[in-house]
């Protein structure tokens, strides 16, 4: 049973919020930096410093001094995502990052967001497969109110807890999934994706947004069961990244969360890639005015040698206006609209993916035809060193442009962490990329794009005609 802390010790002391002279600073943080990519053969990473250690609950704490602007970010990253959820229980991830932000013992309904937004706070909170994070940044001088108001919710958030804040919240879920997945165009591409691609109890098989049956079948005793398993301290991390005193800081860390209770150990799923033993072909009819493909790949986990290679083959086959499928469909031939490759990179198991939204009225056939006659050729014939070089250039930039603000940072600190048990990897991620060559991109392209895909095609209702062969048709409110 985790343990509270009682209310006298859990008191902040700060002053009251004051609005005015700290909307500027906020913004400050949030300020970004674009680096131009270097030509050396490979660049050297900007090394962050930073200092981690423990709270005898097993709560994880990472520090980084920048003094550059008077802001602080305050980042709480639970190793809870959607990979923890159940088969008929999905979406509770997700739903609890909502119901984070609605009220704890000590504070009430509507001032989480009230206090923070009164000393002009920018404040969020993401779920996705493999996380949830909660951010803060906040004014340096008022550091003390966002560890408060982060450890109230950790240790005292189920008290507060309602039957009908439980209701109102899932209601807004629901709201959100219509909003942003069943009526968004191409909204659901990826759900029928992943049902696709993965095995049905594999956890990145359903939508992190989860589906609706699960969320209305969701009690409030499943729920604070979730949160009792994975809301404890020895399954999160806090960075603190900015404009602050580190003996401050450690104390403030301690009177706040160092008095909660230690959870339950939690057992951490091992990678689980996926092959398929066929491919797969699916058509949706959408409310869209352009038809769209999807070509999906199982690939390597994050972190994995491969993984690396396969951004650097994403970069040379859809980066840019000079990557290959790109300059071929768009401005060459002109017949698509856009073009999209990337790694999608997750912790158990990883999708090589390649988007190609049409020209109007243009066949996905023929644009299937023409990714295949590209990835043909790099198959043939290989890379050139110079575009090996070009995708390391590009990633030094992403990489640095990441780490420009305390936020990121803060979270990019908390995220390897989670990730991969060490922080510090945050100073080795160009290293990943260092002895690429063109033989080693051609063989993992062997290996990932010669195997049996996905694949799924999104017209406009009425045009199935415009799908890439037709082979199973699924249309909008069932399969035909």
């Amino acid at each position: 049973m985790r343990t509270r802390a009682p209310l006298r010790d859990h008191r902040p002391s700060w002053s009251p919020p004051r609005r005015q002279g700290t909307f500027w600073l906020v913004s400050l943080a949030m300020i970004g930096c674009v680096v131009m990519a270097t030509s050396t053969a490979f660049p050297a990473q900007t090394k962050v410093k930073f200092d981690q250690y423990k709270l005898d609950n097993g709560m994880t704490i990472i520090l980084h001094e920048d003094h550059s602007a008077p802001v602080t970010a305050v980042v709480v990253m639970y190793n809870v995502g959607s990979r923890s959820e159940k088969v008929k229980r999905t979406g509770f991830a997700h739903l609890f990052e909502h119901m984070m932000f609605q009220g704890s013992q000590h504070v009430a309904d509507d001032e989480h967001f009230k206090l923070l937004q009164e000393v002009g706070a920018n404040i969020n909170g993401s779920t996705s497969n493999d996380r949830t994070n909660y951010y803060e940044v906040v004014p340096s001088n008022y550091l003390e109110l966002a560890l408060y108001l982060e450890s109230d919710r950790m240790g005292f958030l189920l008290p507060a807890m309602t039957q009908e804040k439980l209701d109102n919240q899932r209601d807004v879920v629901k709201n959100e999934r219509r909003q942003n997945y069943d009526n968004q165009p191409y909204g659901t591409a990826w759900e029928k994706i992943a049902k696709a691609l993965y095995p049905e109890t594999h956890p990145y098989s359903w939508p992190t947004i989860g589906y609706m049956e699960d969320l209305s079948a969701a009690s409030l005793e499943d729920v604070k069961e979730f949160f009792r398993i994975y809301y404890a301290p020895n399954n999160a991390v806090l960075s603190i990244a900015g404009d602050f005193r580190p003996a401050q800081a450690k104390a403030w860390v301690k009177k706040y969360f160092g008095s909660l209770g230690r959870g339950t150990e939690i057992p951490r799923p091992k990678p689980m890639p996926v092959t398929l033993a066929e491919e797969k072909r699916l058509v949706f009819e959408d409310k869209v005015q352009l038809p769209r493909l999807y070509m999906q790949w199982p690939s390597p986990q994050m972190f994995t040698r491969d993984d690396a290679v396969l951004d650097v083959l994403a970069d040379i086959l859809g980066s840019g206006k000079n990557s290959r499928i790109y300059k071929a469909l768009v401005y060459d031939k002109k017949v698509a609209q856009s073009v999209n490759v990337y790694q999608g990179s997750q912790l158990l198991a990883s999708q090589f993916s390649v988007e190609v939204t049409a020209k109007p009225d243009k066949s996905l056939t023929e644009m299937e035809t023409l990714v295949n006659e590209e990835i043909g050729k790099l198959l043939k014939e290989g890379v050139t060193q110079k575009e090996v070089q070009t995708s390391i250039n590009n990633r030094e930039m992403s990489v640095t442009n990441s780490l420009s603000t305390v936020l990121g940072k803060a979270n990019q600190l908390a995220t390897y962490f989670v990730m991969t048990g060490n922080p510090s990897d945050i100073n080795k991620e160009l290293d990943r990329y260092k002895g690429i060559t063109p033989s080693e991109v051609l063989a993992v392209a062997k290996k990932v794009l010669g195997g049996k895909k996905v694949a799924l095609s999104v017209v406009p209702e009425g045009k199935r005609e415009l799908a890439a062969e037709q082979k199973t048709l699924e249309r909008k409110g069932g399969v035909e």
